[in-house]
């Protein structure tokens, strides 16, 4: 064996590393805005025509608004993708425009003033650049068309930005009153220019895969670096744990053959149990006669001869009679069997019991099945089972 072929293998992965490390780097795209406070100035539009669904886009006749600066906001941004904002707005109907489905006679100031909770669905869509897209729910006050009332507010937006701090904010909010009584719901659109500050950025899930791409390549660097004068340690270390492999196999193997031997050994010993037969009773019967008495002193014997084993009895009757009689039919007679064997010297914790009634026929006659006394006398049973080996 060539002693220094690991050791030029492990310089050239490590100049192949090396290489990689160079090709991959974090650049300024990898980060990321996660958490700033945001002021917003801008202009709202207020649709408060009363059918503002059906005609969203009704520019002339439902759409009011003001020429000239009409909304401002603040908010603070978290890094888990909520933000809180406070938003004050105000605008005009103008006379002539639709307003709760009439003509509105003359102009009246509108007024709002909302908070509301926004989640940021980048942290659901994964980090998109310049777009910004978020959806909040609010409540808040507004005076419109020279009513005041509360709203329940739904709000749904996105921004784009140009740089860290300046962007712009599109949304949409529909407001429901809280009080239906001479209250109207309707929607206002907003537009404006947003300027973030107190900003604290951090990795995209792209710069954090790079990162971690990183950190494991120079992880990988070290540890081939290490390995270069480590090389003879490595291979002795790898020799021995080949022995102990070796040797945990032939272990294996060895307690495999051992189980496979006992398995063999308990599959021997229950099919000698099985060819004993079964304990047979007579109809609504659960005595021994003479010859179950045999069958039940050579089970004696097995378990005599075979001190570790213990057995589960399981008793059984025909269909003939109610379930509740047979269940109690099959018990007698699991205990009067489990009470012979006890009777010849083996101890109770070597042998159990289980009654099973009329729910396990080894054949075709249950209730309503004629079937001859024969075939009936087949189901009136007991089994026996190894259950400790």
């Amino acid at each position: 064996m060539n002693i220094f072929r690991p050791a030029l293998v492990a310089l050239a992965f490590c100049f192949v590393l090396s290489t990689s490390a160079q090709e991959i780097e974090l650049t300024k795209k990898d980060s990321i805005v996660q958490s700033f406070w945001l002021v917003s100035l801008g202009t709202n539009i207020v649709d408060d025509s009363g059918d503002e669904f059906g005609n969203l886009f009704d520019l002339k006749e439902g759409w009011n608004m003001v020429p000239y600066p009409s909304r401002i906001s603040v908010g603070r941004y978290f890094k888990n993708g909520l933000g809180l904002e406070a938003i004050g707005t105000y605008n005009k109907y103008k006379e002539g425009k639709i307003v709760d489905n009439v003509e509105n006679p003359e102009d009246v100031d509108y007024f709002g003033l909302d908070f509301r909770v926004s989640y940021d669905l980048n942290m659901i869509l994964g980090e998109t650049g310049f777009f910004d897209p978020y959806i909040g729910i609010g409540a808040g006050y507004t005076d419109a068309n020279n009513q005041g009332r509360g709203t329940y507010n739904a709000i749904i937006g996105f921004r784009t930005w140009f740089s860290d701090h300046w962007g712009l904010d599109f949304n949409s909010t529909g407001k429901w009153a809280m009080s239906t009584e001479n209250a109207t719901n309707h929607i206002q659109h907003a537009l404006g220019v947003a300027y973030r500050f107190e900003v604290e950025k951090g990795l995209s899930r792209k710069g954090e895969e790079k990162l971690a791409l990183l950190e494991e390549m120079e992880k990988e660097q070290q540890r081939v670096q290490d390995s270069i004068a480590k090389a003879d340690e490595e291979a002795r270390l790898l020799a021995e744990r080949l022995q102990k492999e070796k040797e945990a196999a032939e272990l294996a193997a060895s307690e495999k053959a051992k189980k496979d031997a006992e398995d063999a050994r308990r599959a021997a010993l229950q099919n000698k149990i099985n060819n004993l037969g079964n304990v047979y009773f007579k109809l609504n019967s659960s005595y021994l006669t003479t010859k179950d008495r045999e069958l039940l002193d050579q089970l004696v014997s097995i378990m005599e001869s075979e001190p570790s084993i213990a057995i589960k009895v399981t008793a059984h009757t025909d269909s003939r009679g109610t379930n509740q009689y047979n269940q109690w039919l099959s018990e007698r007679r699991a205990e009067r069997t489990v009470e012979y064997v006890v009777s010849k010297g083996i101890t109770e914790d070597r042998i159990n019991h289980e009654a099973f009634g009329e729910t396990q026929l080894v054949n075709e006659c249950t209730d309503g099945v004629y079937c001859t006394e024969e075939k009936h006398g087949k189901n009136r049973r007991s089994e026996f089972l190894i259950t400790k080996f």
